[in-house]
């Protein structure tokens, strides 16, 4: 018998994992080509590690300027995409009705928010190179595991990540967009980014603690800066934050 071949249609969903990587690609080329998006991601972090490393503006002792702000600088790269640009995107997205279109897709909604991961991971890595690359040419040069240092970040990124959700999934996208920017400003102020957390009055350092950028900051700062290994305090903070963010957004979370 002679073989034939077949070239009838067959229709069908393409496996999750092309689904998810093909959506993941298309959510880092949206971040990448956004002029806001690339200001808070890559640009302000740079900058304010230049800027504060060359300027004499931090009276740190006898830490070098440049050991004390890039950890402080990568947690802040962290939640610009994590937090501020996810929230602000996604927000949008279900203003103009992005996410009720892809609801209608083959793409499920968790294959959404996996592509949604994968491409904040993403622009995670870029932003982590640039950043370590510009400081390490400023002389920085840290102490601790990397891998570490890499457990905190996916911490911090689950925590900023459950919130950004939580505020693009429950308020107006012109709403989001004005606390995202907010809560980034003020996190950048009181989080012990740029200035130590000695700065402030003693009575609200308790409070400032608790917060993720400064658990994520302060974490860093401990394994980078003083080769210490994974700091409980910190992690048991972004833990907490993480897993109380993430529920409240799975369960509140509107998509139309």
């Amino acid at each position: 018998m002679t073989p034939t071949l077949d070239v009838s249609p067959a229709p069908g969903a393409a496996p999750m994992a092309r689904m998810v990587a093909a959506q993941a690609a298309a959510e880092v080329r949206a971040t990448l080509r956004n002029g806001e998006q690339l200001l808070l991601t890559l640009i302000i972090p740079v900058l304010l590690l230049a800027g504060f490393s060359a300027a004499p503006l931090l009276d740190l002792g006898e830490v070098r300027r440049v050991d004390f702000l890039a950890p402080g600088v990568l947690a802040l790269a962290v939640m610009s995409t994590a937090f501020t640009g996810q929230a602000i995107a996604t927000g949008f997205e279900r203003r103009y009705g992005v996410l009720k279109r892809l609801g209608a897709t083959p793409l499920s909604r968790t294959g959404l928010m996996l592509a949604k991961t994968a491409a904040v991971i993403a622009v995670e890595v870029v932003q982590v190179a640039v950043i370590a690359g510009v400081a390490l040419a400023l002389g920085w040069r840290p102490q601790g595991s990397p891998l570490t240092a890499a457990l905190l970040i996916v911490l911090g990124t689950a925590a900023f990540s459950g919130l950004g959700l939580l505020m693009a999934g429950t308020l107006r996208a012109e709403a989001t967009l004005a606390a995202a920017n907010l809560v980034y400003l003020v996190l950048l102020g009181c989080g012990g980014v740029v200035f130590p957390l000695t700065a402030f009055p003693e009575a609200v350092r308790p409070a400032l603690e608790l917060l993720p950028i400064t658990a994520l900051t302060g974490g860093l700062r401990e394994v980078l800066a003083e080769g210490a290994a994974l700091p409980l305090g910190p992690a048991a903070v972004l833990v907490v934050w993480a897993a109380a963010a993430l529920a409240l957004a799975a369960r509140t979370f509107r998509w139309e």
